[in-house]
This record gives C-alpha cells, sequence and structure tokens, in this order.
C-alpha cells in the first residue's frame, strides 16, 4: 500500500532560475512542520486555520543562509488537492535556496516527495480518477495546442465521466438482477427482461463511443505534424518535395511563392508522419496585395506541430530574425536544417544542424533519421498512455456486454447475464481506477517529475 499519513514536500515550480519558486508541502503535519520556520508579522496560530489563505511573512532556513521572504499559500483542510492540509512557500526562485528550504522541511519531520506522489495522494483521496491523474502529466509534457487541448479535456472528465455515470448504472442493474437470484423461487422479477436488453445496449453504446474517442486520439499521435519554418525562398518546399518524393508543394525562385501551407503525408520507417510546408515568414509583410494571414498560418501550424524543422540557407549569412529563432527556447522539439549545402557559395553555420540538398540527396537520410528519434523519443505521451492503457479493458467490457445481452436474450439464466455484467464492472473500475494494483499506480506516477 502507498504512504499517505506522512507529510511530503519537493519543489513544485520548474528547473531553473526564475522570480518566484515554489515548495509544495502536503500532509496530516504540515501546519506544525511549516510554522516551525515561516515567521510573520502578525502572530498566526497554525492549528487554529481553519480556511484557506495567504499570509505574506519570511522563511528561516537556516545560520548560513538565514531568512528569506516568502508567501505562505495555506490550505489547512481537506479542500486542497491532494485533500490532506497543504502549504505551497512562494519564494526567491534561486535553485539553491528553494533546496535548502526542502532540506529545512525535511529535518523539521517532512520527506521528499516522490515522483508524482503529490497527484497519487489526489487520486487515492478522490479527488483525480485515473485518466484525469493521468491528463495531469499530458498537461505537463504537452508540447503542442491538440496534445494540451485533449489533456485539459482529459483533466476535465471528458473521457471518464461518462463512464463512472455508466458503472453506476450497471452497479442498479446488477443489484436488481442479484436479488431476482436471492428471490428465485418466489418468481419474484426485480428487472423486466426488455428493460435488461434496453440498458445493455445502452452500456454497449457507450462504450463504444469512448473506444472511438480514443482510437481518433492515437490516429492522430500515430500521424504527428513535422513542419518546416523558415523564411521566404530557403527551400522549404523543395526540402518537402525531397522527402516525400513528389512535387507537393510550388518549386520556385521567386520569393515567397508558397502563400498558404501545403500539408503531405509520408512513411517514415514504420510510422505515418504529415510533413507541412509553410509560409515564408517575411512575406507576409505585403505581397501582392495578400497581408498577414500567411504569417498567422505559420504560427498556428507551429503551434500544432510535433517537430519543427528551421529551415536556413546555406548560400547567404542568416538575418536577424533567424539568429533569434535560433537562439529562442520553444516547447515543442526543434531541427536545424540547413538548405542547398551543396551550394559552391556555401556560407559556414555554426552549431548544431543536418545539412540538406534537395538536388542532390545530401544528408537526406540523416535528417529522416533524425526526425523519426525525434518523434520515437516523444511518441509515449500522457494521453497516448492513457488510451493504450484503456484500450484492451473497453475491448474486454464491450465482449462482456456482447454476452449478457446473449443471456438476456436468449433466456439462459439471470445468473449468467450478472456474471458478464460483473466482469464489465471490473473492466470499467480498471479504466477510471475504481479497481487498481500498485503495480498500474507505480507505473503510471513514476512518469511524473518530483513536486506534481
Amino acid at each position: 500500500m502507498h504512504q499517505v499519513d506522512d507529510t511530503i514536500v519537493a519543489v513544485a515550480s520548474a528547473l531553473g532560475g526564475a522570480v518566484r519558486g515554489i515548495v509544495r508541502v502536503s500532509g496530516p503535519d504540515t501546519l506544525t512542520v511549516v510554522s516551525k520556520r515561516f515567521k510573520s508579522r502578525s502572530e498566526v496560530e497554525w492549528r487554529c486555520l481553519s480556511a484557506s489563505q495567504r499570509i505574506k511573512g519570511r522563511f528561516l532556513i537556516g545560520e548560513a543562509l538565514g531568512e528569506v521572504p516568502c508567501s505562505a499559500y495555506i490550505w489547512p483542510d481537506e479542500r486542497s488537492y491532494t485533500r490532506q492540509p497543504t502549504v505551497e512557500l512562494h519564494t526567491i526562485g534561486s535553485p539553491p535556496v528553494l533546496e535548502a528550504i526542502v532540506q529545512s522541511l525535511c529535518k523539521d519531520g517532512a520527506r521528499l516527495a516522490q515522483p508524482g506522489e503529490f497527484t497519487m495522494r489526489a487520486f487515492l483521496a478522490g479527488r483525480l480518477d485515473l485518466t484525469q491523474a493521468e491528463a495531469v502529466l499530458g498537461v505537463i509534457d504537452a508540447t503542442s495546442q491538440h496534445d494540451l487541448d485533449v489533456a485539459l479535456s482529459q483533466l476535465a472528465g471528458g473521457l471518464a465521466a461518462p463512464l463512472h455515470e455508466l458503472r453506476d448504472r450497471l452497479l442498479n442493474m446488477l443489484a436488481h438482477l442479484e436479488a431476482g437470484l436471492d428471490f428465485v423461487e418466489e418468481d419474484i422479477e426485480f428487472i423486466e427482461r426488455d428493460e435488461l436488453v434496453q440498458g445493455i445496449d445502452e452500456a454497449s453504446t457507450i462504450v463504444e463511443a469512448v473506444q472511438r474517442q480514443l482510437q481518433t486520439r492515437t490516429e492522430v499521435d500515430d500521424a504527428p505534424l513535422v513542419v518546416l519554418v523558415g523564411s521566404p525562398n530557403v527551400g522549404k518546399s523543395s526540402l518537402l518535395n525531397a522527402l516525400v518524393a513528389d512535387s507537393a508543394a510550388i518549386v520556385s525562385d521567386v520569393s515567397g511563392t508558397t502563400r498558404d501551407y501545403v500539408a503531405r503525408r509520408m512513411m517514415l520507417g514504420d510510422r505515418e508522419i504529415t510533413l507541412v510546408d509553410t509560409a515564408g515568414v517575411e512575406m507576409c509583410m505585403e505581397l501582392n496585395g495578400i497581408p498577414f494571414a500567411s504569417q498567422a498560418m505559420t504560427h498556428s501550424k507551429h503551434d500544432e506541430a510535433a517537430l519543427v524543422l528551421f529551415c536556413v540557407d546555406a548560400t547567404r549569412p542568416m538575418n536577424e530574425w533567424e539568429r533569434s529563432e535560433c537562439l529562442r527556447e520553444i516547447r515543442v522539439p526543434r531541427l536545424i536544417v540547413v538548405t542547398k549545402a551543396d551550394a559552391e557559395t556555401c556560407s559556414h553555420f555554426e552549431g548544431e544542424s543536418i545539412k540538406t540538398s534537395s538536388v542532390s540527396g545530401l544528408g537526406m537520410t540523416e535528417l529522416c533519421e533524425a526526425i523519426y528519434d525525434r518523434l520515437a523519443d516523444d511518441s509515449c505521451n500522457a494521453v497516448t498512455s492513457t488510451a493504450l492503457r484503456c484500450h484492451e479493458s473497453l475491448r474486454l467490457a464491450r465482449a462482456s456486454l456482447d454476452q449478457a445481452k446473449i443471456a438476456a436474450t436468449d433466456s439462459l439464466g439471470e445468473e449468467l447475464v450478472a456474471a458478464e455484467l460483473r466482469i464489465v464492472l471490473e473492466e470499467l473500475g480498471n479504466v477510471v481506477g475504481a479497481v487498481y494494483t500498485d503495480d498500474i499506480l507505480d507505473r503510471i506516477f513514476s512518469r511524473f517529475c518530483i513536486g506534481k
């Protein structure tokens, strides 16, 4: 069993320095542990706190580092994320300071949280179901707008809500069946056959709808967007054509010919991807009366991308926008691709990149391998793992519903219908977390970072 009766602590903000950092503490002794080192101008009776509130003060780390300004956000009861007393300490975002705060709290009775332990406690306390817990990780790990939208929908209960309702209905149906079995000699019928068959049909429809929803997610994830981005006339269209081996995009020496975007699917090893050739970023200043629509499209596709191929021209030095873009940190994985690298006037490019030529084929194999590897690294996101985990349980639930309908329709006995419905309830419980094992929980929550 997972321990929930002690107090845990961890840094909850992102790695690296920042203006503000967050240390999260949760557990039965949270208020006692934090109050030993948190001091405010007004005396606070920590044990008497009953409402969520923020208190400004200072946190005493120790003799070496002294005190640091700090705000304590306090949830003294079950209204917190974990449904245990919880405090978030917002202070200076220096990693050494945050680490020192964690160590000092551990000395005073807390222990360092395991990866995902805060969310695991939220799940065990009933704050989240299992699909919502996985969605928390999906939100954290999202690298595209699509991933974020799906994870937020899952977090809001979009996937599990109909299954929770269905389990309640099936439990009522099973209760009626088992009550009838107890009174079989009195020939009392607690649920009519037509009502039973109709209920099974409705359950099958709901399970089938959730199966389609999961299938749609995995199909989208199976063809991730790889977006070509760069200045006009750097060779994005030629690169796309060389990769897909056709002439899907317009190839021209006129800057800004690709005014919209062209999307083509291709097989890369054993998986399918979607290549998107966007408009050149600078073209939208005003080319032939077409203003900023294409630039908006470029940014839209950039947000949806699983991988960005940032293209620069080897025949000229990088412009100011290209230099800044290469240095800019983005959430979406990115490869820098140098085009026209076989030209006689090839300029030197500093930094990690893949040199290519759409004419000679230089670097194409290396580029394809790099794309495949980058996508493979990110292929098992939280949303996809939910789909994989749930798929088999839903298939078994659907099969048992089919058997239950046959048993009910052919009057094979209510005990057979009840047996199949118990299997359905168990499989649905596996999906939403009403039925789980420690191995399942460990596999899911070990993927979280510490502090979540």
